[in-house]
Order: C-alpha cells, then sequence, then structure tokens
C-alpha cells in the first residue's frame, strides 16, 4: 500500500489555462486545488523555453525531499506549450497583441496574474527561479512588495548584461537580427512526425551522458506550432532589456534570497559572481562546485533538487 501510495504522490497533474489571455501549461505534484490551508507553495518560474515538461524529474525529487507536505508548481511561460485541441494559443489576439504576453515584460505580468488568479493571498511563497525565470522573480519583487515570499532560490541567474555574456554575444544577433530566418526552418521541423523529431531530438542530445529521457517529448512540443517561435521572440528582449543588476530590490529583499552561480556558464559567467558577491556581502551567494550546467535539467535534475531541499530543509522543517 506504502509503495502504490508513494506511486500516486509521484504522479504529476497537468493544467491548461488562460493566464493574462494566453495559452499556459501548469504542472503539479502534490495538492492540485489550492485553498487557504495550504501554508507554503513551491513555485517554479522557468527558463527560455519555459516548457514546465523540462523540470518534471527536478519537481518530483523536491517534492519527495519535502515529505510531501508541501505542493511544487511550475508555471510555464506564456506560449510556451503546445495547447490542447480545444484552446488556442491566445484567448484574444488583439487584445494579447496589445499586452505583448509574449515579450518580456509581459511574461512578467503572466506570472504575477497566475498568483492573483490561483493562489490564495495568505499563501506563503518559495519561488525557485531558473535562468532568465530569476530576472523574472526580482521584477515580481519589485512590482509587487505585498508578496508573501519566504525564499526565492536563483538558480543559474541571468539577471545582468545578458548580450554582453560569451553565450549572449553568440545569440543576440541570431534573437534580434536573423530571428526570421529562422522561422522557415522550425516551421520544417513542426510539420515531422513526432517519432522522426524525438529521434533528431535524442540524436541532439546524445553526447550528454546521463540525459534525462523525460526532457525529450517536451522538446518535441516545443518544435510544435508556435512555441519555439515564442521562445526567440522573448529571448530577442532578453537580450536587448537584461541590462543593469537591480541592485535595489536585491538589497530590499536580501535575506530572502539565495543565488547559485554556474562555474562554466556561458550565460552567466564566475566575474557575475564575483562581482554580486563583493556588492553584497552578507547576502547568500554560492558558486556550484558539481560541474553543473545551465541547462542542469538536461541531466542534473535531480542533483539539484536534492541541493536545494538541503539549503531549505531548516526553514522548512515539519
Amino acid at each position: 500500500m506504502d509503495r502504490v501510495e508513494t506511486e500516486q504522490r509521484d504522479e504529476p497533474q497537468t493544467d491548461f489555462i488562460y493566464c493574462h489571455r494566453a495559452v499556459t501549461e501548469v504542472l503539479k505534484f502534490g495538492s492540485c486545488q489550492f485553498n487557504s490551508g495550504h501554508k507554503v507553495l513551491f513555485l517554479i518560474i522557468p527558463g527560455n523555453p519555459g516548457v514546465v515538461g523540462f523540470y518534471k524529474t527536478f519537481m518530483r525529487t523536491l517534492h519527495r525531499k519535502l515529505g510531501y507536505h508541501h505542493p511544487v508548481w511550475a508555471v510555464s511561460h506564456a506560449g510556451h506549450c503546445v495547447p490542447p485541441d480545444s484552446m488556442d494559443m491566445v484567448e484574444d489576439a488583439s487584445s494579447a497583441a496589445g499586452y505583448d504576453v509574449f515579450g518580456l515584460d509581459g511574461q512578467i505580468e503572466h506570472k504575477l496574474a497566475f498568483l492573483r488568479r490561483h493562489v490564495p493571498r495568505d499563501t506563503r511563497l518559495v519561488l525557485l527561479g531558473h535562468s532568465i525565470g530569476c530576472y523574472i522573480i526580482l521584477d515580481m519583487m519589485k512590482r509587487n512588495p505585498e508578496l508573501n515570499i519566504l525564499k526565492s532560490i536563483m538558480l543559474f541567474p541571468t539577471i545582468e548584461r545578458m548580450a554582453q555574456t560569451p553565450q549572449g554575444k553568440v545569440m543576440t544577433p541570431v534573437l534580434c537580427g536573423l530571428r526570421y530566418v529562422a522561422y522557415l526552418p522550425l516551421f520544417l521541423l513542426s510539420l515531422l512526425p513526432e517519432a522522426l523529431k524525438a529521434g533528431l531530438i535524442r540524436l541532439a542530445l546524445g553526447g550528454i551522458c546521463s540525459l534525462d529521457h523525460t526532457v525529450v517529448q517536451p522538446t518535441v512540443g516545443l518544435l510544435s506550432g508556435d512555441c519555439a517561435a515564442n521562445a526567440m521572440y522573448m529571448g530577442g528582449q532578453e537580450m536587448k532589456k537584461v541590462l543593469e543588476r537591480d541592485d535595489l530590490t536585491i538589497k530590499k529583499n536580501l535575506g530572502k534570497l539565495i543565488f547559485y552561480y554556474g562555474a562554466t556558464d556561458h550565460w552567466c559567467p564566475v566575474q557575475y559572481y564575483h562581482d554580486i558577491k563583493q556588492d553584497f556581502p552578507h547576502g547568500d551567494f554560492r558558486l556550484c562546485e558539481n560541474g553543473f550546467r545551465h541547462a542542469f535539467v538536461l541531466d542534473a535534475g535531480r542533483e539539484v533538487a536534492q541541493m536545494v531541499s538541503e539549503w531549505i530543509s531548516v526553514d522548512f522543517r515539519t
């Protein structure tokens, strides 16, 4: 019986909703119908692409390490998921365009709208950001200081000078100048049979020895329809808008923040870690000693979740 109960707890629920006028995928481990009786919600704000399926192993491990006491949810970026047949990419095309919901600013408002509509105000939040998700979290804290945030875990944070990073220098011309050129091959890829797309993805990721195969199917979805185009559009805005570090918001919330920088992260050089550590000597800034890549979900979701659970075990002991 215990084994069956554990297996049931380890199975997530996926919901598709309209949020801020755009289709949104929500992956949930633990309580799916939220009410004011729940004390803490762990909510993942993903990187780009903001596909929640990439985080399944990370979420399952974290939920288990938390003793199944707290729900662990992930909310996709607007338009970074394949809508079910009964839904369109946007609820109202004209209003969605006016809000620029697929842009970086729109994605920040999208997350705030999700909290307003789907999470009771008295819920205490543990926000877990990855990559650009960390920038989004800082802006959420800035725009709504009333958010009941206990902790914000910033994993491989891209919160400053993205276009100046080694990867940014490569991707800025692609995302800002050649984005439309890339749409044709993306469209052609979307026409391929699902099995063939999955095979190509496995081939492309074949060099990763410990590949988490649960990421393959979400990647197939990313290559379908407009998802990849929306991700590229958002990425182009990131290169233009993620400039100076928001030191004021960091200073105001320093006790709630944990930053984890990669030692070989081409999106966030080690120098950024040294700079922020020097500027905020009393902050909690950590440098990876485990060789995790920026896209840790590809092969280290379990290990990163175990590490995160150890960081917060004292605060969330039940």
